[in-house]
């Protein structure tokens, strides 16, 4: 493992919350969330207690997938505003103690881009990935006086950035080292670009699909070689920042070079199984080629906590302490947890779980107050991607209150449309309802910063695997949840809980727990 700087110590106290700017809150009325917007919605997010705020992609951008195609990294989309008033943003984030983060697209621009654009006039550029005759299986036509083709990643418009192969072939000349020229100068631009945007006081980058970068690089080796001196760089010019990988395999990317990754829907030999196990009950984003499961936070009692426990135990052992893992929420890909059958009632158990396992949180906006999935909108800046895989039912406006379009904006057109339930949840009235999701969230949170031994280092002990599962944070609280809709108890040894700390539908007595349907609890341990 390469030797580099500790992380930041802000970040093993970091309580992350994912903003997708564009239905965050829309401050002119346009129908697209911006930066001043935030901005206006800051004491929300202090007042939750969240400290590091990433928001999705917010560079200029054609928006064929939702500001994923960039078509320049040193200037923000105008929908958002200026990059001043990024700047004025950060300033004042940092004003409540927030730190924010920029979405950092590494492996692929816009078709618009002035690099696409000249390399596809040009035989000599090699900024992208060229098969000069014919079109090979997954390529697409050159759109300029460049003859042959180019590699996209994912969509036709985003043609991907050349990093190089891992395995070279004579029969594949597109196939290029990835110490030749092309790959060499996209690694330099990188750098330029972190380096542009830290300086205007960000505090890192969440980067989208960190290992796409290398072709044909089946261990990864090479992709983790082009971070591990990309960290190296950071560590020297940039301290105190911080990179978060898309990657959804901690054990190989933060030894790459990642400060910390999310467990995820997709990722590693498994696939995400660890995060799906978790929350994917078979309704909103689902791809079709996931094996059915009974995920653990399901009324059936079916699931089984085993399958993430076991994946975090292997990534974390992996890791010791050289970086940390994020526990989502959700993400903008994927389903909210508050999706298909599950109701209301069984978030706050959800969130009790993700609050005080020893992983970094992240909360997708919205969730905090049980936003809903909602299925069956239209396709919305590439936000299909495949017959039940739409994650526009992800990415609706935040619900703030009960004014127009649920306080997000005044247009008649807004971004997404706004939940059609009329009980839909708000910041607003769950706010002044003191037993609501919001303030159990905040409790939570305020719990988990005021006590180490809930954070990423606290040891675990798991007690009891299965329903209620049942660990020992710290050798000092005992955590109880029960995301099954019926009663059910276990023993619990030579524990002795005593005064709890947080707690609904739990009783420990006489050496036994029962957790009554969706309950949870957390326990001071009598020593």
């Amino acid at each position: 493992m390469s030797s580099f700087r500790p992380a930041p110590a802000w970040l093993a106290d970091a309580v992350f919350y994912q903003i997708y700017p564009q239905s965050f809150a829309d401050s002119n009325g346009d129908g697209i969330g911006d930066f001043d917007g935030i901005c206006e919605r800051l004491d929300h997010l202090a007042w939750l207690g969240v400290n590091t705020v990433w928001l999705n992609p917010c560079f200029a951008s054609p928006f064929g997938d939702a500001g994923y195609d960039v078509s320049d990294y040193l200037n923000v989309a105008p929908r958002y505003g200026s990059n001043d008033d990024l700047a004025g943003l950060v300033d004042r984030a940092r004003g409540h103690g927030i730190r924010v983060l920029l979405d950092l697209v590494a492996g692929h621009t816009s078709d618009r881009h002035p690099w696409f654009t000249a390399s596809a006039d040009d035989p000599d550029d090699h900024r992208y990935i060229w098969a000069a005759e014919g079109r090979p299986e997954g390529f697409v036509a050159s759109p300029g006086s460049r003859p042959g083709a180019y590699l996209p990643n994912f969509f036709a418009f985003q043609p991907a950035l050349n990093f190089g192969y891992a395995r070279t072939s004579p029969d594949e000349p597109w196939r290029q080292p990835v110490d030749a020229e092309g790959p060499r100068a996209n690694r330099e631009a990188l750098r330029t670009v972190m380096d542009h945007w830290l300086g205007l006081g960000l505090s890192g980058f969440r980067v989208d699909m960190a290992a796409s970068l290398v072709k044909d690089d089946p261990d990864k080796a090479e992709t983790s070689r082009i971070w591990t001196e990309l960290r190296h760089w950071l560590d020297r010019t940039h301290p105190d920042a911080v990179i978060l990988s898309e990657w959804g395999e901690p054990e190989v990317s933060v030894p790459a070079g990642f400060h910390t990754d999310f467990f995820l829907q997709f990722g590693g030999p498994t696939d995400g199984l660890a995060l799906r196990s978790l929350w994917s009950n078979g309704s909103g984003t689902v791809n079709l080629d996931w094996d059915p499961l009974d995920c653990f936070f399901d009324p059936s009692g079916k699931g089984s906590p085993r399958p993430f426990v076991e994946a975090w135990q292997q990534a974390s052992t992996a890791l010791g302490d050289t970086g940390f893992i994020s526990l989502p929420t959700a993400n903008h890909d994927f389903s909210r947890l508050n999706c298909g059958p599950r109701s209301a009632e069984q978030l706050p158990v959800a969130f009790a779980f993700q609050l005080t396992w020893p992983t970094l949180p992240a909360i997708y906006y919205g969730d905090e107050i049980g936003m809903r999935y909602i299925p069956d909108l239209p396709d919305t800046e590439g936000s299909v991607l495949g017959p039940a895989y739409n994650r526009a039912g992800s990415r609706t406006p935040m619900q703030w209150d009960d004014g127009p379009n649920a306080g997000f904006s005044t247009s008649e057109h807004p971004y997404l449309p706004v939940d059609p339930d009329p009980g839909r949840p708000t910041v607003a009235a769950q706010r002044a309802d003191d037993t609501s999701l919001l303030h159990l969230v905040r409790r939570l949170i305020a719990l988990r910063t005021s006590t180490p031994e809930l954070g990423p280092d606290g040891s675990v002990e798991v007690v009891h695997e299965g329903y209620p599962f049942v660990h020992v944070r710290g050798g000092r609280y005992l955590v109880v949840v029960n995301p099954r809709q019926e009663r059910t108890s276990c023993p619990l040894g030579d524990f002795r809980p005593g005064r709890a700390l947080e707690a609904s539908g739990v009783v420990a007595e006489g050496g036994t727990v029962t957790a009554e349907a969706f309950g949870y609890g957390i326990f001071e341990l009598i020593r």
